[in-house]
């Protein structure tokens, strides 16, 4: 009873307030700002009296002239129309047309971009939500699209943040939101067409695009001429690239809105009629392949086309039989090319324009002819045409029905001639991506016909290492299917096997370049499980018994394989590691027990051929075990790529025999990836006693191997103090800290300094190999920003205490850090670190100088403050390296001086004369890639200050 009580005083004490500020309106003008301010805080309130809403709108429209007020108040009368609408929508509906004439009334003549968002609003509610506009339709249109095509340009540093976007969509919304507004509106976007600002046409031809979602054939029906005569002119005329997307995007939606009209005994087909008037002004250019509206003309027509598949069939039927007629009858190879390019766009389906089930591709009826006219152009002599045919067989095999069999292998026949004989390199690439996208819907014919022609072709000793590279390549490209992988990967396998044995002369590069084509095909171990155990069964045993091997012939016969040169082992690494790391989990376990029983005890028995010895020891550092030893980065390819879920066998002895060999070691790569192997092993392993007890022991090991300056293995220590401090500065481990203190101290160091400085490099950049996402590392966000924040501070104090002859060091360091955080990152902390990185432009170390060239030159383009005002030191840093021996430092520092230009023109012309004479020297010099950075600067220093410039 009680609470009754309490919610009818309230009720009561918003009437009587209601009441109290509808009679002040009708007071001074002094007041009625804050009358509307208390209006609209009580059309907030949930327990507005029933009738009320009508009573305040009444009030509102009847005591006061909108838009004689103030902005402030202007938005309050918005505000409260949107409170009302919001919570007494059907009370604002039955008052009519009044609601809509009181409405129009408010609105007309503002101008405040945030009250017109408002507004938009308050119009956009009144067509969706059903409110009836009566006699008032014209007068809401006219209202609103007084302010259309939106120009407005924000003013700078807006704090309101209000863009012509946002108004531009406001308005949009409320023009197309009913069919009501079509016979006003479509001769406006007609009208405005003809304006001659660009943004004006986008606006209104996205406009149209849009009334093509909501309104029906018959509103369209009657301006259906003159919106066609308005498209045609601007696809065809404009030399800019956002009109004419505009303009076809604008003709689909019309299409594709004419497609939907329901087709009556006793009325004419208006999308026939509509698609017979585009027929006629276009497809007679479409024979003049010479001239330059033959492009505009199969643009629009394509256009047509794609927007729904009752107007593909149409214009097909219309276009095509002229295009192949055409196309038989020229003979120059450039008409033809032309020809080709027009007939790809309709022979490649759109998203709208393709068959429902049960119908069949409007193309059927071309098949035969299709299929003659592309196989005749792949044997013509030009490559352009060839490259426009194998497009058109790509769309042709990729939609159902449109290949037979007999086209089907004839196509492959044809692919296979164009890889083996045509070296053109545009060509290879277009027949290899050819290849690849017929190959996944058409396996058999590959298998069958594709790579016994490719496997005779690269064994056969005879070619030459470009055929064989663009057969292995190929072989790559089909690979995407288990069938086809099956097939495929022996024929990589067995040219590693004869690289092996030396049987036809592979070089190291072509080895290489056959372990990339093995990682592409790897990559789709991801999306099939099918794919990913035949790696595991069947590729990688087989890698790993090649690659022992080799090293077991050089130990033992000191003959060296090309698989044991380092550029090949590299290349392995990514194979193994990218079909590892898709693994599924059963897989992925047997894979690390295998793994590590092969290199731990020399378990061969999983390898094909088996006829090792016994006891291989793969893991030792003796110099007569060189050539195992460096075998170690297919260990980490294996294992360090598992997903973290996969528990690695014996893991403790295995980080120590880790650990001694990439401390006793004296082969670069071989103690270089056991430590890598090591640190991979260590970024996965869960924290707790036993990954704590590793990391004590390998730490007092570094430290003891440091501090001893004659140790001859202080790089090796090094070298896993390095990454360890990555692998745990990545999972954000309490003991990286420490890890890093020991690298800042190193860069002091006599021996070890440069490498110190380099290490940091590491420790920030992506590792491709090991200690990232795609092997599954634990790599957790934002650490280049937080090492960076730990950090910065030591460097800066330790560079200032630093000796003269080991300040590059520190330098060094610093760029390599600094380069590699993002650029917001940067810019917040440029200033701080100006000083040294000015420092280090003038260190004569080149890697210095390069890299922090390349963390300035994206910085100059919005530099900060502080920048502007060390201009005199910068400008004379750059200028001297734009003559630097090193052609890498001279292209960044004409760059850097190229962004400069850029800057506000007062601060920047006083270095005019200056930074012209100093550009004339690098316009000079030997190197064409330096002329060209040069020219590009110079223009744009000397058009600086001067009349027409900038």
């Amino acid at each position: 009873m009680r609470l009754i009580r309490v919610c009818l005083f309230v009720l009561l004490a918003v009437e009587v307030l209601l009441a109290f500020y509808e009679n002040r309106l009708k007071d001074h003008y002094v007041i009625i700002p804050h009358v509307l301010q208390g209006l609209k805080a009580l059309t907030k309130c949930s327990v507005l009296p029933p009738g009320s809403a009508v009573s305040v709108l009444k009030s509102i429209f009847q005591d006061i002239h909108v838009q004689s007020l103030m902005l402030a108040e202007r938005s309050c009368v918005y505000n409260i129309l949107i409170s009302l609408m919001e919570s007494k929508e059907e009370e604002l509906k039955g008052l009519g047309a009044d609601f809509i004439f009181g409405f129009v009334q408010s609105v007309d003549g503002e101008r405040d971009p945030r009250n017109l968002l408002l507004a938009f609003q308050v119009a956009r509610n009144i067509i969706q939500r059903g409110y009836d506009l009566g006699k008032f339709v014209e007068e809401l249109f006219e209202v609103m699209s007084c302010y259309f095509p939106i120009d407005f340009s924000p003013p700078p540093s807006d704090p309101r943040g209000i863009t012509q976007e946002e108004l531009v969509l406001s308005l949009r919304a409320v023009l197309t939101g009913t069919s009501q507004f079509a016979e006003f509106l479509l001769p406006l976007i007609i009208e405005k067409l003809d304006s001659d600002i660009q943004s004006a046409k986008v606006d209104s031809l996205q406009t149209l695009a849009a009334c093509g979602l909501t309104y029906s054939h018959k509103e369209l029906a009657e301006f259906l001429p003159g919106l066609w005569s308005s498209i045609r002119r601007e696809v065809s005329q404009t030399a800019s690239e956002r009109v004419e997307s505009a303009g076809l995007s604008a003709l689909s939606a019309l299409v594709s809105c004419l497609s939907r009209s329901v087709l009556n005994s006793d009325s004419e087909d208006v999308l026939q009629v509509f698609l017979s008037l585009v027929l006629k002004d276009c497809q007679h250019h479409l024979c003049e392949p010479d001239l330059k509206l033959v492009w505009p003309s199969a643009k629009l027509l394509q256009a047509a086309a794609g927007a729904s598949y009752r107007a593909s069939l149409i214009v097909s039927a219309a276009i095509i039989p002229a295009l192949l007629e055409q196309y038989n009858n020229r003979t120059q190879c450039a008409h033809r090319r032309t020809l080709l390019e027009v007939l790809q766009g309709f022979v490649q389906p759109t998203a709208l324009s393709r068959p429902a089930d049960g119908e069949d591709s409007v193309l059927v009826a071309f098949q035969q002819s299709l299929c003659g006219v592309v196989f005749s152009a792949l044997t013509e002599s030009s490559a352009g045409l060839q490259v426009t045919a194998t497009r058109v067989l790509s769309a042709l095999g990729q939609q159902p029905g449109l290949m037979a069999q007999t086209d089907v292998e004839k196509a492959v026949d044809h692919l296979s001639r164009l890889i083996l004989e045509e070296d053109d390199p545009k060509l290879s690439s277009a027949v290899v991506e050819c290849s690849g996208s017929l190959a996944h819907l058409h396996p058999k014919a590959f298998i069958s016909r594709l790579i016994p022609r490719l496997k005779e072709e690269i064994l056969s000793g005879q070619s030459d290492a470009a055929v064989r590279q663009r057969c292995v390549t190929a072989l790559a490209s089909v690979s995407s299917l288990a069938s086809v992988v099956q097939e495929s990967t022996p024929v990589l396998l067995q040219v590693l096997a004869s690289a092996h044995t030396g049987s036809c002369g592979f070089s190291v590069e072509e080895v290489a370049a056959v372990c990339i084509s093995l990682q592409k095909i790897a990559e789709h171990a991801r999306d099939s499980e099918e794919i990913g155990r035949f790696f595991h069964d069947i590729i990688i045993p087989h890698l790993l018994g090649l690659c022992l091997q080799a090293a077991l012939q050089t130990r033992d016969a000191g003959h060296s394989s090309p698989l044991t040169d380092e550029a090949v082992l590299s290349a392995i690494v990514p194979v193994m590691s990218t079909a590892c790391a898709a693994l599924r989990s059963e897989s992925a376990s047997r894979m690390a027990a295998q793994a590590v029983s092969l290199f731990l005890d020399g378990d061969v028995s999983f390898l094909p051929e088996n006829a090792f010895p016994s006891k291989i020891q793969l893991l030792q550092s003796r110099a007569e075990s060189g050539g195992l030893s460096q075998l170690v980065c297919l260990l980490m390819a294996c294992v360090c790529s598992l997903p973290r879920s996969v528990e690695i066998p014996e893991i403790d002895r295995l980080l120590l025999q880790l650990e001694d060999l990439s401390c006793t070691c004296t082969h670069l790569f071989s103690f270089t990836s056991a430590a890598k192997c090591f640190a991979g092993l260590v970024n996965k392993r869960p924290a707790g006693e036993a990954l704590d007890a590793v990391l004590e022991r390998v730490m007092k090991r570094i430290s003891v191997e440091l501090e001893n300056t004659s140790s001859g293995q202080r790089t090796q220590a090094f070298t896993l103090l390095l990454w360890v401090s990555k692998a745990l500065l990545l999972r954000y481990h309490p003991l990286s800290t420490a890890l890093t203190d020991q690298l800042f101290a190193l860069l002091s160091d006599p021996t070890l300094g440069s490498q110190a400085a380099d290490g940091f490099g590491v420790l920030m950049s992506d590792c491709l190999d090991v200690l990232n996402r795609g092997c599954h590392a634990d790599v957790r966000i934002m650490y280049r920003q937080r090492f960076f924040a730990e950090n910065s501070t030591k460097l800066v104090q330790g560079f200032n205490s630093a000796e003269q002859e080991k300040k590059s060091c520190y330098l060094k360091a610093l760029s390599h850090i600094v380069s590699n955080l993002p650029r917001q990152v940067q810019l917040t902390e440029l200033p701080a670190l100006l000083p040294l990185l000015l420092e280090a432009l003038s260190c004569a170390d080149q890697a210095v100088q390069l890299s922090t060239l390349s963390c300035l030159q994206p910085v100059l383009l919005e530099p900060p403050e502080a920048l502007r005002n060390q201009l005199e030191a910068l400008f004379s840093r750059l200028l001297a390296l734009t003559t630097s021996p090193a052609m890498k430092v001279r292209i960044a520092s004409l760059q850097c001086v190229h962004a400069l230009s850029r800057l506000p023109e007062h601060t920047v012309l006083p270095f005019r004369a200056r930074v012209l004479k100093a550009l004339a020297v690098p316009l000079d010099d030997k190197k064409r890639l330096v002329r060209k950075e040069a020219v590009a600067a110079r223009a744009e220093w000397f058009l600086l200050g001067s009349p027409g410039g900038r």
